[in-house]
């Protein structure tokens, strides 16, 4: 009696997109290295985040654990920005001051994450390496998202 039928329309965008962050933070992450080597400290970070985990100085932190662990949040960062995004593009719609909100969001997060939380329990480290650690990181994070989010722009059809 007048009931219309409900159509199933799966949409297969938002886990496309997440996949296209993935894709996209994984060759971010390729260029922030690039950017890494010819900073003051180098691969740090990534020793840094391998000693936190195994408790020990970064000097001393398995060097394949530091890239593992390095390639995997590179990685996962990109899903983490699209999912920031499509909460950006919820409440603000889809724009260029979106992705660049959300792109400074990520930011703060990114830094204030290892600065805060990973940094702190790093072993052997003066203060004054420290504050270059988190210098470098910062340059390496900024490198990270100026190519991440013009990739997942590209990728989720949003810059065509």
């Amino acid at each position: 009696m007048g009931m219309e039928p409900l159509v199933a329309t799966p949409s297969f965008a938002v886990p496309l997109r997440l996949v296209v962050g993935v894709v996209a933070g994984t060759i971010a992450t390729f260029a922030m290295d690039g950017v890494m080597t010819r900073l003051p400290e180098g691969m740090t970070p990534p020793l840094v985040a391998a000693g936190v985990l195994t408790d020990r100085r970064p000097g001393d932190a398995h060097p394949r654990l530091a890239a593992v662990a390095h390639y995997l949040a590179g990685g996962a960062s990109g899903p983490l920005y699209v999912t920031l995004l499509l909460f950006g593009e919820a409440l603000l719609g889809v724009s260029v001051s979106t992705y660049l909100f959300t792109a400074a969001v990520m930011y703060l997060a990114m830094v204030g994450f290892f600065t805060v939380v990973v940094l702190p329990q790093a072993r052997g480290l003066g203060r004054s390496r420290i504050e270059r650690i988190r210098l470098d990181w910062a340059l390496s994070a900024a490198a990270y998202l100026a190519i991440l989010v013009p990739l997942v722009a590209i990728g989720s059809g949003y810059l065509q």
